[in-house]
């Protein structure tokens, strides 16, 4: 194992990927060898061991089985999904991805779903001030995937509600925000899953002062989930979801017009341009 490949410079990708290439080779086996027994193709084993491609499910579970490592890289794979979320993030992280709606109200940021890595990046490195690099990067690219629950075949209903002040704070600088709302904005016009509605600043006493997200589903009860600098909570209580439900109704109707909404980020945008 080189310097590089020591855990505290890895992300849980590399970690898979360095891990898949260690047991092979102790195993003898050859990178097109695991490639015949697990069903993928030799550049496909190459990538995952670079830590390059998200190994799938599948691709974990055929490892386990040619290695004889009892549910191994099945373990480290989960990892790589949660392993950089805060441990009170995760539950709630495991939820969203099996949800049919997504309503998020977002007070101070911009909601993690639709940051480019770059916004991400400055908001870590704001709450993080003496983190590593690599545990950075770890932490964006953990942000980063969430965004794959829009990527299914029947993608959850996303809607989000920005406080016009999310827009309006300069998280990493003009640049950073410039992109960042023209992201949204690319988001917005190219999904069709997804709708976006800014709360305005002169809207007057907002229905809610705090971030929070509804999850809904099919086959269970739907969730809230609250959080805040330093912890978060998944809700299941009925009239505790009940009333996020109420609450955020109110919400959509004191915010501006989808149309309206894209207009007021176009607006702001330019302003970054100063």
């Amino acid at each position: 194992m080189t310097e590089e490949d020591r855990p505290e410079y890895l992300t849980p990708l590399q970690r898979f990927g360095v891990e898949v290439r260690e047991v092979r080779r102790g195993r003898n086996i050859t990178q097109k060898g695991l490639a015949t027994a697990s069903g993928y193709s030799e550049g496909y084993v190459s990538k995952v061991e670079k830590g390059t491609m998200m190994p799938s499910e599948k691709f974990a579970q055929k490892c386990d089985l040619v290695f004889q490592t009892h549910g191994l890289f099945v373990r480290l794979r989960e990892r790589i999904d949660l392993g950089d979320h805060p441990s009170w993030f995760a539950p709630y992280a495991d939820l969203e991805k099996d949800s049919i709606g997504i309503l998020n109200y977002s007070t101070t940021l911009i909601s993690g779903i639709l940051q480019t890595p770059e916004y991400a990046e400055a908001i870590f490195r704001a709450r993080h001030p003496r983190e590593a690099v690599s545990n950075i990067r770890s932490m964006v690219e953990a942000r980063m995937r969430r965004r794959t629950v829009m990527d299914r075949e029947h993608p959850p209903l996303l809607w989000a509600i920005l406080y016009e002040g999310c827009l309006r704070a300069r998280i990493g600088g003009a640049d950073v925000m410039r992109d960042q709302l023209a992201h949204l904005i690319s988001e917005v016009e190219n999904c069709p899953h997804l709708m976006l509605q800014v709360l305005p600043i002169d809207a007057g006493a907002p229905p809610a002062t705090d971030s929070f997200t509804v999850l809904r589903f099919n086959h269970r009860p739907d969730i809230v989930y609250v959080d805040s600098t330093f912890t978060g909570q998944v809700i299941e209580s009925t009239a505790t979801v009940e009333d996020a439900k109420e609450t955020y109704d109110r919400l959509r109707a004191a915010a501006l017009h989808p149309n309206e909404s894209v207009a007021v980020v176009r607006r702001i945008m330019k302003e970054f341009d100063r």
